[in-house]
């Protein structure tokens, strides 16, 4: 259950109209953080989070109000949405960039790797 003022958090009309995109790894530290870095440059432009879904690793783990924040959220496993899917009630449309977790932070061989990726997803949102 999330507390009243971050409920009220979630709809803040401060973070303009970009899309929210939540975007989930194992630590939230390398990946997601990286996923999340180019969402929120050209040619996406998005708002984004990054989060790791695994508790006992994760530098900021995935919470019900993170969930709830997000217009659509991205994952670097497919188990990974399959948990969000089990454990949260979201809206957010879920896509799944299969990523080994051999990269460092913005390493680019790891942007070379989702770009495509990305855009394919993200293409005409």
């Amino acid at each position: 259950m999330i507390g009243h003022n971050r409920k009220h958090n979630l709809g803040n009309l401060f973070q303009g109209d970009s899309k929210k995109v939540l975007c989930v790894c194992s630590a939230g530290m390398l990946r997601s953080p990286t996923i999340a870095w180019m969402l929120s440059n050209p040619p996406f432009d998005y708002n984004t989070r990054a989060v790791g879904i695994t508790a006992e690793y994760a530098l900021i783990p995935i919470d019900e109000g993170l969930v709830m924040w997000a217009d659509a959220i991205v994952v670097v496993h497919n188990w990974m949405k399959e948990e969000i899917q089990r454990a949260y009630i979201t809206e957010a449309e879920i896509f799944v960039v299969e990523t080994p977790d051999d990269y460092e932070l913005r390493d680019p061989k790891l942007i070379e790797y989702l770009e495509p990726r990305l855009k394919e997803i993200f293409d005409g949102s």
